[in-house]
């Protein structure tokens, strides 16, 4: 039997506000156990939840930068269940008017293939605290730090193929929400957690078959291994003759497998109703202008954009609009270059200086090389002050010491040798003492130019015009 798999996520992404969602109690990550919770948190009786403008204002952003319908009224519920880490007994959430409707999120796939991810909709929550186990002997502790904290639940339709797909468009909504400014992203510190609802059917049926929701994936890789697990296992229950549960399951990394949690609920099950303390938040045309025009250039237009105006590849320009910093660092590299020097900017940062950065475990903001400097060096590799190799031995200098492409070059006396007297001197002298290779390469074997030209740059001390070195060499070993 031929299957298919069924994928559908819902995303909780933790907004970058300084307060909670509904009260002033700090957000930051790390403080003592339950020293970050108000007695609106707490769910202490009397207390009224107070709305935060920002956490409003964020998901606006996501909805404008996904096309989305804004809701102009939407409306807080109580999501009603028994946790000990919910003290209230129920989440703040939104059910029926959520802040924000249908969208879309355009997903580049492996082979390079462009797919649209519908969006159901995305809507504001308060998190709830956190159950401690490991250091209670036979017994849990509770911490309701994160109790209140703002969450924008992004859900989509049950559009993916496989568990590639489905690590695609959650890599590309983390890092849209991280480019639109409304969340760090930080999956350790649990900014950003991935529920994926799976399920499978046979190729050509269109209903869907029974799901099961795996909760709390904190990692691409996790998930993809999750989702390729509960498919298998799916499948093989289904071909022994058994039949899915509809079931809450959790994916243990540590054993690699998933597991069943709890019997999956519906909406109905948690009775929702409209919060009587929170008032329906509307959102005006005036709102909406407001954050779009808070809105950076998206990664989309920007990356198509490189494409069109700087003749940057297609690859490289989908991997520079990534990060926003990246972009950024590259378009101002490429201010100092100048424009006929982008692609080169585009190789250097994301090659060189990327994999230096990753050698040394430093952020992009960290790198000893400017984005001035960047441009300063790719500007004299074009004007034939310095070659490729040469231009890595400045990069050296300016990692170790700091300092700027031209005073380095001047200091280290690194001027590149264009002079075609003194080149054609070396490659003489390159002619004279490999003769077996001279011989070899009049013979047909045209990869032995490739040891002569790296002898001549040798003799120069890297110093030579490589072109100039390359063309020398084969005119003279044609005709002599």
């Amino acid at each position: 039997m031929r299957w298919e798999t069924v994928i559908g996520l819902e995303i909780h992404a933790q907004l970058d506000t300084r307060s909670k969602i509904f009260s002033g109690a700090s957000t930051d990550f790390g403080a003592d156990a339950n020293r970050q919770a108000s007695a609106v948190d707490l769910g202490m009786p009397g207390v009224l939840p107070v709305l935060n403008r920002e956490a409003v204002q964020c998901a606006i952003k996501f909805g404008l930068a996904t096309s989305a319908e804004i809701g102009r009224r939407s409306v807080f519920a109580r999501k009603n269940y028994f946790y000990p880490d919910l003290p209230k007994g129920y989440q703040i959430s939104q059910l029926d008017h959520p802040i924000v409707g249908a969208g879309e999120v355009l997903v580049t796939l492996d082979d390079g293939a462009r797919k649209a991810i519908r969006l159901t909709r995305a809507h504001l929550e308060e998190d709830a605290g956190k159950s401690l186990h490991e250091d209670f002997q036979g017994l849990s502790g509770i911490d309701l730090n994160r109790a209140g904290t703002p969450l924008l639940e992004i859900v989509s339709e049950p559009d993916m193929r496989s568990a590639s797909e489905a690590v695609a468009y959650a890599r590309t909504v983390h890092a849209l929400v991280r480019y639109i400014g409304i969340c760090d992203g930080n999956m350790q510190e649990g900014s950003f957690r991935v529920d994926a609802n799976v399920s499978v059917r046979l190729a050509g049926e269109s209903a869907l078959g029974t799901r099961t929701e795996i909760k709390n994936v904190n990692s691409f890789r996790f998930l993809e291994r999750a989702i390729n697990l509960e498919v298998q296992r799916q499948i093989e229950t289904l071909e022994d003759g058994g039949a899915v549960v509809q079931e809450t399951r959790l994916y243990d990394a540590d054993l690699d497998e998933t597991r069943s949690m709890r019997s999956k609920e519906e909406a109905n099950d948690y009775r929702y109703f409209p919060d009587p303390d929170l008032l329906p938040v509307v959102v005006t045309q005036a709102d909406i202008d407001a954050v779009a025009e808070r809105l950076p250039e998206l990664p989309e237009p920007r990356r198509q954009r490189f494409v069109d105006t700087l003749g940057v590849t297609d690859g490289d320009a989908a991997l520079l609009v990534l990060e926003r910093d990246l972009a950024d660092y590259f378009e101002a590299a490429v201010a100092a270059a100048g424009t006929d020097g982008a692609q080169s900017v585009a190789n250097w940062l994301l090659n060189d200086l990327r994999a230096r950065l990753d050698k040394s475990d430093l952020a992009l903001a960290a790198c000893p090389v400017t984005a001035v400097e960047l441009g300063a060096l790719v500007r004299r590799i074009a004007d034939n002050t310095i070659s490729g190799k040469i231009a890595k031995q400045v990069v050296d200098v300016i990692w170790e010491d700091g300092g700027s492409v031209d005073a380095v070059i001047e200091a280290k006396g690194l001027v590149q040798i264009t002079d075609t007297g003194a080149i054609e001197t070396l490659v003489d002298d390159a002619i004279d003492q490999f003769p077996d290779q001279v011989e070899a390469y009049r013979g047909g074997k045209d990869k032995v130019l490739g040891f002569l030209v790296g002898k001549v740059m040798q003799a120069s001390k890297g110093k030579a015009n490589p072109g100039t070195v390359n063309q020398m060499l084969r005119d003279k070993l044609s005709r002599d």
